[in-house]
């Protein structure tokens, strides 16, 4: 009568410990689940390779922009286009003269008007001014180009080094920090 019921008592824990360990597996393996459930994923609405986007004001040809490969993300929260391979940018003022961008990466904003260019960013006028940074931010709405980065500004009057540089689209207005090298003035 002992080892009976010592028999069950050992078949008792066994089941108990079955069911036990059954339940484990079985909850982890929902936690799991519910895990991978919770992660978004993260695609682009749409995807185009080799664009040529011409942007027009009022009939005009404004801005023209080639990139090997455009990211739109419109259906997130903070909706972005993304140019992973790089943008070339024309930049066309009311008189036709041009303004070159070129950057290995950018991103658009659809919430600002902000663009941010990384990577190389050179920026150059017919008129031979130019300059060179890592990343520049540009304003569209205002027509402003800035950054804090280290840039290199070279022209027709002279070559300057520096941190920190903000200038209109046309490089009539220049606001540069922290700047070394030799430049013509207009001052006397």
């Amino acid at each position: 009568m002992l080892s009976m019921t010592l028999l069950k008592k050992n078949n008792l824990k066994w089941i108990v410990t079955a069911i036990a360990v059954t339940l484990f597996f079985s909850c982890e393996s929902n936690f799991k689940d519910i895990q991978k459930s919770n992660i978004s994923e993260f695609f682009p609405s749409s995807d185009a390779d080799m664009v040529n986007l011409k942007y027009t004001d009022s009939g005009r040809i404004t801005a023209v922009l080639v990139s090997a490969k455009m990211l739109d993300y419109a259906s997130v929260s903070y909706p972005f286009t993304e140019f992973p391979k790089g943008i070339d940018v024309t930049l066309y003022d009311k008189k036709g003269k041009k303004t070159y961008i070129k950057a290995n990466y950018a991103i658009s904003y659809k919430g600002t008007t902000i663009i941010d260019l990384q990577g190389k960013v050179k920026i150059f006028t017919e008129e031979g001014q130019k300059l060179e940074t890592e990343q520049l931010y540009f304003d569209q709405k205002n027509q402003w180009f800035f950054t804090e980065r280290r840039f290199k500004l070279s022209g027709p009057k002279g070559i300057s080094n520096g941190q920190g540089i903000d200038f209109s689209k046309d490089f009539k207005i220049i606001n540069s920090q922290k700047i070394t090298g030799e430049v013509e003035t207009n001052d006397k």
